[in-house]
């Protein structure tokens, strides 16, 4: 079953990008004491989430954050290098927070993780968006397979 409003977000860690190279966040640092919007893509670099869902939340940094949230966080199984590279390009900047999950580990325990085997690409997370604060959900947007409409950063905006 799948994460729900209301319910607290798993323990986990994401691979993230420092100064100094790979490096890791835990989701205590990530969620404690912060309101946060985290959504995730199928993958770095694929369409919809490079030319839609990544722009979409960038565009709206600004009026995400004055609806009180601290943090905006994009999440993909994809390596910690993949993340930011495709931050790099997609001028994420100091926007949106790029979270590797690299194994797919964080999306399974949020019961959000699909066999996308059958397009080369292993275990992947749905696309979706999430409100955290304090480390509870307080909206859940999981899109139906090949959609994109309620993880959407206009969305999210109008439940903010």
């Amino acid at each position: 079953m799948s994460i729900q409003a209301g319910e607290k977000m798993p323990s986990g860690t994401f691979g993230v990008m420092t100064e100094s190279g790979p490096g890791a966040m835990s989701t205590d640092d990530l969620f404690a004491d912060k309101k946060v919007v985290i959504f995730s893509v199928p993958g770095a670099f694929t369409p919809t989430c490079s030319m839609n869902h990544l722009p979409g939340f960038i565009d709206h940094a600004e009026k995400i954050i004055a609806k009180g949230v601290n943090t905006i966080a994009c999440m993909a199984v994809n390596d910690v290098f993949v993340m930011d590279a495709w931050g790099r390009d997609r001028g994420v900047g100091e926007h949106v927070t790029m979270l590797a999950d690299g194994n797919g580990e964080y999306a399974k325990a949020l019961g959000l993780d699909f066999d996308a085997s059958a397009f080369g690409m292993g275990t992947r997370a749905q696309r979706f968006a999430l409100i955290v604060d304090n480390g509870i959900v307080l909206h859940v947007a999981v899109e139906k397979a090949g959609q994109f409409e309620v993880s959407s950063a206009e969305s999210i905006l109008e439940n903010l």
